[in-house]
């Protein structure tokens, strides 16, 4: 498409209008992608606690996140008097604007990425840290305790979990030999035995797809460490004195981080868009893979939606001890197994 837009408007704008048209094929169908998610988190808990869930709004119920959006977005604006208005508003276009640029780099496809960059996994770390700043921004602009201390409670919540998963990455790069996600799936192609195409089988780095998978829900706030969001102690977090869309925007923010989150888990351990077995007997191949990964995003969400309907929350003191007394020791020691690992690959056993 970049090329034919290219030869029929120059070099310039043709790669301006193609560039345009892949984000908006990434970014509409993502936050369509959001509404149906939220209708299948609450189908979800709902079936965990033995509820019907959403079922009024469209047939069984799938229209009911456009209902809200639609509600939400007929509401006032309600900004407080002695807030700042112009950081009141800005915080939560920060927060929607930097879950969307992350997935610049994802690959659905084996030639479906919008950036195949060659640091695309420093890219999604680098993106993944900008968002504390919206939130701390918020919780200080509404100039309200409460707002603030959940503010604080964020950033020192992201910037813990941030340092374990750098680690864990640096275990996935150290297999992979590469930072780009191309290339780090690719590497996962018939991993054990050229049967199977993920890292996590290896019982090497299994240990860290489940804490990258624990890490990632303490990374977006999600219960059971949803502690930024403790009614009982925070309201409603950082978002107590946002309404309308400002409000909507830090949730469309939160889930596309949840989806981006679920869909690292697949690309990193997983396998990505390569089908789970490569065998030649099964039509794998055939199927696009995009569904895969979908398929593999859609089973760690469930995981996601499962641990938060079933899992009491975890105090503030238990989060921040899971972080730096366990989770940051032990990413650390497997950077040196996994390199030990890799190097024994490379050059054999020392004499």
């Amino acid at each position: 498409m970049t090329e034919f837009l290219q030869n029929l408007l120059g070099y310039e704008a043709g790669w301006l209008l193609a560039t345009l048209a892949l984000i908006l094929l990434i970014a509409l169908p993502l936050m369509l992608g959001v509404a149906m998610i939220i209708y299948v988190d609450r189908k979800i808990w709902a079936a965990m606690a033995l509820r019907r869930g959403p079922n009024v709004v469209g047939p069984f119920g799938l229209l009911q996140s456009f209902a809200d959006g639609i509600k939400v977005f007929l509401q006032e604006t309600i900004i407080p008097s002695s807030a700042n208005k112009g950081l009141f508003l800005l915080a939560p276009i920060i927060t929607f604007t930097v879950a969307l640029l992350a997935w610049a780099v994802i690959p659905f496809g084996e030639d479906m990425v919008l950036a195949n960059i060659n640091i695309g996994l420093l890219y999604i770390l680098a993106i993944s840290s900008l968002g504390v700043y919206g939130v701390v921004i918020s919780g200080w602009a509404s100039n309200s305790k409460y707002p603030f201390f959940s503010a604080m409670r964020a950033a020192a919540q992201m910037i813990s979990y941030e340092v374990s998963i750098g680690f864990i990455l640096i275990s996935v790069v150290l297999l992979a030999g590469t930072f780009n996600l191309q290339e780090i799936i690719k590497a996962q192609e018939g991993y054990i035995f050229g049967i199977v195409n993920a890292f996590a089988v290896n019982p090497l780095i299994f240990p860290m797809a489940v804490v990258f998978l624990i890490a990632s829900m303490a990374e977006t706030a999600r219960h059971p460490f949803d502690l930024t969001e403790a009614e009982s102690e925070l309201v409603a977090g950082y978002q107590t004195e946002y309404s309308s869309m400002s409000f909507a925007l830090f949730w469309l923010g939160e889930y596309a981080n949840i989806l981006l989150m679920c869909a690292l888990n697949a690309i990193l351990f997983w396998g990505g868009w390569l089908p789970p077995l490569n065998v030649d007997w099964i039509p794998w191949f055939d199927i696009p893979g995009i569904f895969w990964l979908f398929g593999k995003m859609f089973f760690f969400f469930f995981v996601f939606s499962w641990v938060m309907a079933t899992v009491p929350r975890y105090r503030y003191d238990q989060l921040m001890r899971l972080g730096w007394k366990i989770f940051l020791p032990l990413s650390l020691i497997w950077v040196v197994l996994v390199s030990g690992f890799v190097m024994v690959q490379k050059f054999g056993w020392p004499l």
